[in-house]
């Protein structure tokens, strides 16, 4: 007999199926036969130094963007966590208000900040700091601080939801019992959140690995990810070809998101 719960996830199976299962499947099959079964377009990949270097471009790129998320989003979240209810509503909507709009327009919003003619640099000359203007905008340090932003958000709601799941009577235990603030901080809290910290640094990487819009309008030739490549390709109508590289990403992406969380597990286990 079905259980009622079981009846209930047919849906989200369905959907998993239709939306992630066969479009992996679709793309795997298509990197791999070109009419009839080859290796050649995996092999075309391993052989040419330029595309192994945006691949390790773009997970070392991710990588950075998962952690300054979650080393910035933490205390933000933990703020938030703190504050009455009626306000953390509020803030909330702060950081949802960004996600109604999308990447390419956020990822605009940085070249009007940080462009040779942009708010910051006007702004700077205005008040005497600099002669000319400061080449911010087209470097890797644009593509970081672009994608933090566009990421942020993610992070911040994950780490939120793990840090209001805390029972706040441990840490009131913890106090009772003779430990300082930064010990209960240490020692209970943290351990009880940072696994939230790092699905949300986990979601942040797997997404971040995707990005091609970004980095196309604030990095610089040497920020090319494997999505502009894989755009590259596509529109040349070299699918195949385009299909073994998104195929190499997916499993880049998934031995990373795995690393992510075993981090964070071997994080809690040592703080606690």
């Amino acid at each position: 007999m079905i259980k009622p719960s079981h009846v209930l996830m047919i849906p989200g199976v369905l959907l998993v199926f239709a939306f992630l299962l066969v479009p992996s499947l679709d793309t795997f099959h298509a990197s791999v036969f070109n009419p009839e079964f080859s290796l050649h377009y995996f092999q075309e990949l391993l052989v040419r130094p330029a595309y192994l270097d945006v691949l390790a471009r773009t997970i070392s790129v991710a990588l950075v963007v998962a952690v300054l998320s979650a080393v910035v989003g933490f205390p933000i979240a933990y703020y938030i966590s703190m504050q009455p209810s009626s306000r953390q509503v509020w803030l909330l909507y702060l950081f949802l208000i960004p996600m109604w709009m999308s990447a390419l327009i956020r990822s605009y919003v940085w070249i009007v900040l940080i462009g040779r003619e942009g708010v910051v640099n006007e702004m700077l000359k205005a008040m005497h700091f600099i002669d000319h203007p400061l080449r911010m905008m087209y470097t890797t340090g644009a593509v970081y601080v672009a994608m933090l932003q566009i990421m942020l958000p993610i992070q911040v709601f994950n780490s939120y939801s793990a840090m209001k799941d805390v029972d706040l009577d441990l840490i009131k235990a913890a106090r009772v019992l003779g430990a300082k603030p930064r010990q209960a901080m240490r020692r209970v809290f943290l351990p009880l959140s940072i696994k939230g910290t790092s699905t949300g640094a986990a979601i942040v990487f797997m997404m971040s690995t995707g990005f091609f819009i970004t980095p196309a309008l604030v990095g610089g030739p040497k920020d090319i990810m494997l999505g502009n490549l894989i755009a590259f390709h596509i529109e040349r109508m070299n699918s195949g070809f385009a299909a073994a590289l998104g195929v190499a990403l997916l499993i880049s992406a998934t031995i990373g998101v795995l690393v992510i969380k075993k981090t964070g597990d071997l994080l809690a286990r040592r703080l606690a």
